[in-house]
């Protein structure tokens, strides 16, 4: 068997037993094909049998370990006569085949314990069995869709590849139309124009007088001032809380005014002689906010205790308890129709009240900081709501005992803690923070048009910089914070000012608006 070209038919039988399973594994055996070029054919149907190649294993496999051998590995159970090599194992076209003697056996062995490689190529092939039959569906599928809206289905194929570009969203497939964000309208630009000196701390509070012949101020040093609007000049200092007083209201229809402090005290005021007539105790801390309801003769107070406790005016007598909130009530507002009552509180909810059921009928969560400031606007069915995430506009509906829908957010975050909001009748919408930023916005489209930084009072340190309240008196035309460096400012519209001369902050509308 070891001569030039002598195949392993030439081997006689005498001979055969002298071969050990170390050299018949050792030596390879070629074996002539007889119709290939003229060879001589097996000598018997015994020799036939014991050098016809079998069916290839597993076992050739992992003697040929090379990628195309392993991606081109063929089932287990494929017939043996018309299987093909695979590529790795022939070497050249025309070339004989090779075998090792005992194949069989060794392969049927294996085929009992199967390695860790013939366990991943059966992970390979099952893995890629898989992946071929999800694009089949995949393919099938896009076929369908295509023959469904009277396209053609082989261009399925560039449907699914476009589709798989862009990332398997269904929005990307869908064309984007233009923003149809409302365009704010010019604003004339606010200035400031008077700066009020007089109290001896913060300055908490502020409201207007019905007639808008002078304003009333509530500070830390514990009075109540009274200042003539027309000329900023001192008419009155009231005195009889022991706190901050932190909340100011006078009615449109009766000669008082209500005040309320840290101390727990809620008074009301008689302003034909300037003393106090009544007080309304029940408050187990500090009270916040203070609202007078536009028709009925009750009042609506909210503090510490979290609770808004609404009271007769004439019999001092708590009417309900309005409770809910987990956390301090830092403003109350009043409204004819349903919902009468609004609060908004530290936790960082807005509720809107039954006042007729004594019951919350919505709450709002849109909000992730607290509450500190509400605002209703004066002709349309809805408020604006401030609080340190943003300034958020709500729609309301009167069914039910009062609902509301959000809106939008206001389009710039202040990014400070928002104390003061105030809604003038032409669309303007001012707010103020804890830094002292007094930022004006268009209340349709939410575009902050201006954005002021006012200086401190001489002698004052930079930190004292901070609104803590603001309205606007009943035209609209002159507005009035009062701030933490104990002053208080008036601000006015600039009459000289053209669209020309003071633009506007320049609109972006928002790009995160999905429309399709």
């Amino acid at each position: 068997g070891r001569g030039r070209d002598r195949g392993a038919a030439a081997i006689s039988p005498a001979r055969r037993h002298r071969f050990s399973a170390f050299d018949v594994l050792r030596v390879p055996v070629v074996r002539r094909n007889p119709s290939a070029r003229g060879g001589r054919a097996p000598a018997d149907a015994s020799e036939t049998r014991r050098f016809a190649p079998g069916p290839p294993r597993r076992l050739a496999l992992q003697t040929l370990e090379t990628p195309e051998t392993v991606r081109g590995a063929m089932p287990q159970n494929a017939p043996a006569p018309n299987v093909a090599v695979p590529s790795a194992a022939k070497p050249s076209e025309g070339a004989s085949e090779s075998f090792i003697p005992g194949l069989d056996a060794a392969a049927s062995a294996k085929e009992k314990t199967s390695s860790d490689v013939a366990a991943l190529i059966d992970a390979i092939d099952d893995d890629d069995r898989s992946k071929a039959k999800a694009r089949t569906i995949v393919s099938v599928a896009s076929g369908a869709l295509a023959v469904s809206h009277g396209g053609d289905p082989s261009q399925s194929a560039g449907v699914h590849a476009a589709f798989k570009k862009r990332h398997e969203t269904s929005a990307a497939l869908i064309p984007r139309l233009a923003s149809k964000w409302p365009r704010p309208k010019w604003h004339q630009p606010w200035k400031l124009y008077r700066v009020i000196s007089g109290h001896m701390g913060w300055v908490r509070s502020v409201h207007v007088d019905p007639s808008n012949e002078w304003f009333v101020t509530g500070s830390a040093d514990r009075t109540i001032k009274v200042w003539d609007l027309a000329s900023g000049q001192l008419r009155l200092t009231l005195t009889g809380h022991i706190e901050q007083v932190t909340g100011l209201a006078v009615s449109d229809r009766h000669p008082y005014m209500f005040s309320c402090g840290l101390d727990k005290q809620v008074k009301c005021w008689d302003l034909e002689y300037n003393k106090v007539i009544r007080h309304y105790h029940g408050h187990l801390s500090g009270v916040y906010a203070l609202a007078l309801h536009p028709e009925l003769d009750v009042l609506m107070t909210g503090g510490r205790d979290s609770a808004c406790r609404v009271w007769d005016m004439r019999t001092k007598v708590q009417a309900m308890c309005l409770s809910g909130h987990d956390n301090t009530v830092g403003c109350i507002v009043s409204q004819r129709t349903n919902p009468q009552v609004m609060t908004g509180s530290y936790d960082s909810t807005v509720k809107l009240w039954d006042l007729a059921a004594g019951k919350c009928a919505t709450t709002l969560t849109h909000h992730k900081k607290g509450v500190r400031a509400l605002a209703l606007h004066p002709r349309e069915f809805s408020f604006l709501s401030a609080s340190a995430d943003n300034i958020k506009k709500f729609g309301m509906s009167s069914e039910g005992g009062g609902g509301a829908a959000f809106k939008h957010n206001m389009l710039t975050k202040q990014r400070t803690i928002v104390n003061a909001l105030a809604v003038s009748e032409d669309d303007v919408v001012v707010s103020g923070g804890d830094d002292g930023s007094l930022w004006f916005w268009d209340y349709n489209s939410g575009h902050c048009f201006q954005q002021s930084q006012a200086k401190v009072q001489p002698g004052s340190m930079e930190s004292e910089a901070g609104v803590f309240a603001a309205t606007f008196d009943k035209t609209g035309t002159r507005l009035i914070t009062v701030e933490a460096d104990k002053t208080i400012k008036m601000w006015k519209q600039d009459e000289d000012a053209s669209e020309e001369t003071h633009p506007n902050l320049p609109f972006v509308p928002p790009k995160d608006m999905r429309r399709f």
